[in-house]
């Protein structure tokens, strides 16, 4: 439930918002409907990875990858698809992270 949450708002602030609203996203959607910390961590972590690589595809399949393709080149990596899984992993981080720490917050609010 917390991943979907977090994937579904992440997904639709991404067109709104900027790139780290998805972690005030996952800190309070953890905050709220975390039950464990390691499932916090990995709803916010799968969540906003996710949701990062949909609205990457979307922004760069219909321009044919011409700006993908000049980023790689300037950090020396081989395709656009190793960028794409870049920005995945530190999208997921700060999730991960975000999520993490709505979760231990209130359990040290609650306590």
């Amino acid at each position: 439930m917390l991943f979907l949450i977090i994937l579904i708002l992440t997904f639709a602030g991404g067109y709104i918002f900027t790139w780290w609203a998805g972690a005030i996203i996952a800190f309070v959607a953890a905050f709220y409907a975390g039950k464990k910390p390691a499932q916090a961590f990995w709803s916010g972590f799968g969540g906003i990875a996710i949701s990062w690589i949909i609205l990457a595809l979307l922004k760069t399949i219909p321009n044919d990858h011409i700006l993908a393709d000049r980023v790689t080149k300037m950090m020396h990596l081989p395709n656009w698809i190793e960028l794409l899984l870049i920005t995945a992993l530190i999208g997921g981080l700060v999730g991960g992270m975000a999520s993490l720490s709505g979760f231990l917050v209130r359990r040290v609010i609650f306590k």
